[in-house]
């Protein structure tokens, strides 16, 4: 199933085959080089029905990447809650839109699953990326975020 705009990327099911183009950009993004958590990333969405995974392709490149899923019980919480897990664009096509037309398009698909609700984690000393996600209508929710240094 795809999804475009005009002049607008097509959006549509991460693939086996999108693998080395999302290294690609998530080297361009955090500056390091993680194939092997990519492959096991692919292979688990792949598997997973609760998972909605989508690129951003643009005369037949991949440009930006989402995965997100519905909780499922999780930790306690409801079935009715999803998230998003990673999302990536590259900075060559970065402050286009890319990435929030992933996040309506997954967004659809999560709601087709039963999630009424989204989360996220994002580092409160990450400005660019709370003035993302506060852009999307998110705000502070009723979870925790707990960490122990061992």
């Amino acid at each position: 199933m795809t999804y475009r705009s005009f002049n607008s990327p097509v959006i549509r099911t991460m693939a086996a085959s999108d693998l080395e183009r999302i290294i690609e950009i998530d080297v361009k993004v955090l500056g390091k080089s993680r194939p092997e958590y990519w492959e096991m990333k692919l292979e688990l969405v792949s598997k997973q029905p609760q998972f909605s995974s989508l690129v951003a392709e643009m005369d037949g490149k991949v440009i930006g990447f989402i995965i997100g899923g519905a909780s499922r019980w999780e930790y306690g919480v409801p079935e009715n809650i999803g998230w998003v897990d990673t999302i990536g664009v590259d900075p060559d096509y970065q402050r286009k839109g890319i990435a929030k037309m992933l996040f309506k398009k997954m967004t659809h698909e999560l709601k087709k699953m039963g999630v009424d609700t989204i989360t996220t984690f994002v580092k409160r000393r990450d400005p660019l990326l709370l003035e993302f996600f506060n852009s999307l209508g998110f705000q502070k929710g009723d979870m925790v975020n707990l960490e122990l240094d061992i």
